[in-house]
């Protein structure tokens, strides 16, 4: 969870230099969220030409070797324990991500932005089911449109119900991941538990993509371009933006530029990728789109009282 940062007394100080310094934070979340929103256009373009789990084994290489110059040093802190669950929350990060890329093949770009959305949905559930932690009636209604909004989603032209449901599905693990990353994380250092998670993602995709006989050296921008992108700038560097970002948010700050994610992915499906969804398709996206942000401050209070639990 983010922490506000007290303002402090400023004496001298313009208004605009710490409207301004308050608007930062915010800013950059933003920025992380649209890079998460445009790799899902350039993601899908590049499965279509290298194979998914060669793919998402470089991507999750090339963010080891970005987190490992500051990662490294930190990892004797983790301890066995630290290891174990960063270990088991890059496992489900891989496969979240494998889901994902996997239905994001099959159907569209803006659908696969919201129904991934709907991991903020899903966290308040699997709260429940893990930790017994309550959930409130707004996560209820948060759950009830958005599934209204996934059956309105289904079988529109461009996407595909298989498709969908695969999405749906890493949503559902994702969930998982970030239910247990709030529940532990908090005890180990940050750059190190997630350097561990990149790296056991990338050894599971790539003994994946090792038996399937996926591997080989990519070719063209396309891929190369994704990968770059994935790799660095929408994991590895994207994280510690986040950490920083967090850091001197408000809660509200931080829900309101998550819950940008889907739009983003929306905008760049219409703008790049061509997404035609239909009145229908669009009317399901808004759907899941009012579920998210109905149940966001449900999940914020769920993963809150997790990590008071810790």
């Amino acid at each position: 969870m983010s922490r506000g940062q007290s303002p402090g007394h400023v004496r001298d100080g313009p208004v605009l230099n710490r409207g301004m310094t308050a608007l930062k934070p915010l800013l950059v979340l933003i920025a992380v969220t649209a890079v998460w929103g445009v790799t899902f256009v350039q993601v899908k373009d590049a499965v279509a030409l290298y194979p998914l789990f060669a793919f998402l084994a470089l991507r999750f290489a090339i963010a080891s070797l970005t987190l490992a110059p500051p990662g490294v040093r930190r990892l004797r802190s983790l301890g066995r324990g630290g290891w174990a669950a960063a270990a088991y929350a890059g496992a489900l990060l891989g496969a979240g991500y494998a889901l994902q890329t996997a239905g994001l093949e099959r159907t569209s770009v803006s659908s696969t932005g919201f129904i991934t959305g709907m991991y903020v949905v899903l966290t308040p559930l699997l709260a429940l089911a893990l930790f017994r932690a309550r959930v409130g009636a707004s996560g209820w209604l948060g759950v009830a449109l958005a599934t209204t909004g996934l059956a309105l989603l289904a079988g529109i032209h461009g996407g595909s119900v298989l498709g969908d449901l695969l999405v749906l599905a890493g949503a559902a693990v994702y969930s998982l991941q970030i239910v247990l990353m709030e529940r532990y994380a908090p005890r180990y250092d940050a750059i190190a538990f997630t350097l561990v998670e990149m790296l056991t993602s990338f050894v599971g995709l790539l003994a994946i993509a090792l038996a399937l006989g996926q591997l080989h050296v990519p070719h063209g921008w396309t891929v190369w371009g994704a990968l770059i992108v994935t790799g660095v700038f929408a994991s590895a560097l994207a994280f510690l933006a986040q950490t920083w970002a967090q850091r001197r948010a408000t809660a509200t700050q931080t829900a309101l530029a998550f819950s940008l994610e889907p739009v983003w992915a929306a905008f760049f499906g219409l703008t790049l990728a061509g997404d035609r969804l239909g009145p229908l398709g669009w009317l399901g996206c808004a759907v899941i789109m009012g579920g998210i942000v109905v149940a966001e401050p449900a999940a914020a209070g769920v993963l809150a009282r997790l990590v008071r639990r810790t």
